[in-house]
């Protein structure tokens, strides 16, 4: 059997070494559909790409109903892009439609980072956030952000082309989901030691 970490953490790599996440569409649901299509495609049963057709929750929270899936997610694609809060307050929409099965915290993740990339020349430096406080922050977005804001900002860098740090915020984002057995430099197509900075 395939190990998921392994395989979609390889795929994370291949998106940056190839320059395959340039290519995508920036701040779209089809640009994270991209994303997601292209981590997953070793597991058809996650459906890659694919809106789910099942409602899903999360301990008492209830994500969008899939009856308003498709309403949803355009409603969050016209959200606007134009400075810090906006995009955060879209990639907590984002996250509240939840329109994958599973490897939704994954995808946008990166997505978000395309965002900030796009439109401010930053990104967030994922491996200055800690897990509980990320998995707290996001826990309480659906109500009130502030905190989540105030979290990324914390971790914001303008080394939006750093490898480095595209890797070890990769790394991050799998802990967050309790992955952590297949760090980035052990990963087969990471470049081992190529330069950090392309």
């Amino acid at each position: 059997m395939k190990n998921e970490e392994y395989q979609t953490k390889r795929r994370a790599h291949e998106l940056w070494d190839l320059n395959l996440i340039d290519e995508f569409e920036v701040g779209s649901f089809r640009g994270l559909a991209d994303i997601h299509a292209y981590l997953f495609q070793d597991f058809p049963e996650v459906h890659p790409g694919e809106v789910r057709q099942v409602n899903l929750s999360k301990g008492n929270f209830r994500f969008a109903s899939v009856l308003y899936l498709e309403s949803a997610i355009q409603a969050v694609e016209a959200m606007p892009e134009n400075n810090f809060d906006a995009i955060i307050d879209k990639y907590t929409e984002m996250n509240v439609v939840h329109p994958f099965r599973e490897g939704n915290g994954r995808s946008t993740r990166i997505w978000l980072d395309q965002i900030l990339k796009e439109n401010l020349s930053i990104c967030i430096d994922w491996s200055l956030i800690d897990k509980r406080d990320y998995l707290s922050a996001m826990a309480l977005s659906p109500a009130n952000n502030n905190l989540l804001k105030m979290l990324l900002k914390n971790a914001l860098t303008d080394e939006v082309d750093n490898r480095l740090v595209y890797m070890k915020g990769i790394d991050q984002s799998y802990a967050y989901e309790d992955m952590a057995d297949y760090p980035y430099y052990e990963i087969e197509g990471s470049n081992g030691g190529e330069s950090d900075g392309e």
